[in-house]
């Protein structure tokens, strides 16, 4: 059996944070608009794979804790939605160019592991979410990495 693969996910907590996902169970990730997050949406994320929800625009910026998917790309519907702030005038029933998948709350960090002690730990030199320029809010993530992450936000 395949080792479920890990994700960072990126959400304004004061839009969705992970005390809404804990509160709510399960959501629907709608509203991704880049079409590389949508790619690893669509074609790579898989129900189980893990997600380490980061708090961007916070102060300060953190991973706050795990998620799990729970349902694979479909289409997201609040591009065919004129009122949503996700409307997207391309999109046509047929193709509705933008996916969404579902996840569910895992665990919240006893401790949020902020950007600062991301970078100032070794071993995650090489994770996208520290890479200059990098600013995708959907990227792959190591094994090695997503454990690492977890283990400090259980300290």
């Amino acid at each position: 059996m395949k080792k479920p693969a890990c994700w960072l996910m990126k959400t304004e907590p004061e839009t969705y944070s992970i005390d809404d996902l804990a509160r709510d169970g399960r959501t629907c990730w709608e509203g991704v608009r880049n079409y590389q997050a949508r790619n690893y949406l669509r074609d790579e994320m898989k129900v189980g794979d893990l997600v380490l929800i980061y708090h961007s625009n916070a102060s300060p910026p953190c991973v706050a804790g795990v998620a799990r998917v729970v349902r694979s790309a479909y289409p997201d519907p609040t591009v065919l939605d004129r009122r949503s702030p996700y409307h997207d005038p391309k999109a046509t029933e047929d193709n509705p160019i933008w996916m969404m998948v579902d996840l569910a709350f895992e665990e919240k960090f006893a401790q949020f592991v902020t950007l600062d002690a991301l970078k100032k730990d070794k071993s995650l030199t090489d994770m996208l979410v520290l890479k200059r320029g990098q600013r995708l809010s959907i990227m792959p993530v190591s094994a090695t990495h997503f454990e690492g992450v977890r283990s400090m936000g259980k300290r």
